[in-house]
C-alpha cells in the first residue's frame, strides 16, 4: 500500500511553525516542552506529515507570539503556489533564516537600500526577470 503523501496546506503550516520558531531561536525539543509533546511530534507537524489540530495551533501561536493567520497566507485562504513557495523555501533555509535576521537588523533604509543593490549585483543568473519583483516599496529600492 502506498504511504499517503502530506496535504500541501499542512505542509505550509507546518513550514511557517519552523520558520517562526527558527527565527526566535527556540529549538524542537523547547517548543516540544512547552506543548507538553514530544519533539518528534514537532518534527512531524513541521514536515506536514501530521496535521495540527486547531487547538494546538492556538498553543503554537501563543508560544511563538504571532495571530493564527501567521500560519496561513491570505488571511488563512491557504497557499498560493509559485513564487511565494519560492519565498517560502528561501526563508526555511539556513542561509535565508540568517539574511532575513540581519536584514531585518539593519534599521538606516539606505543601508537596506545599498545591501539589496549589492544583492542584485552579485546575482549570476536571471536577475533581468526578477528585476522588477525587487522594487520594493517599502525597502525604497
Amino acid at each position: 500500500m502506498k504511504a499517503k503523501s502530506p496535504n500541501s496546506i499542512d505542509v505550509y503550516v507546518g513550514n511557517r511553525v519552523r520558520v517562526r520558531r527558527k527565527t526566535l531561536g527556540m529549538t524542537q525539543h523547547g517548543l516540544a516542552e512547552l506543548l507538553g509533546i514530544t519533539f518528534q511530534q514537532i518534527q512531524k507537524y513541521e514536515k506536514g506529515t501530521n496535521r495540527i489540530g486547531a487547538s494546538r495551533l492556538q498553543k503554537i501561536s501563543e508560544i511563538l507570539r504571532v495571530p493564527i493567520g501567521f500560519f496561513f497566507e491570505n488571511g488563512g485562504s491557504g497557499p498560493i503556489e509559485g513564487e511565494t513557495s519560492e519565498l517560502n523555501k528561501f526563508l526555511s533555509s539556513k542561509e535565508g533564516l540568517a539574511l532575513n535576521k540581519a536584514f531585518i537588523a539593519i534599521e538606516d533604509p539606505n543601508i537596506r537600500q545599498k545591501l539589496v543593490a549589492l544583492a542584485k549585483s552579485l546575482a549570476v543568473t536571471g536577475l533581468s526577470e526578477i528585476d522588477g519583483e525587487l522594487q520594493d516599496p517599502v525597502i525604497g529600492a
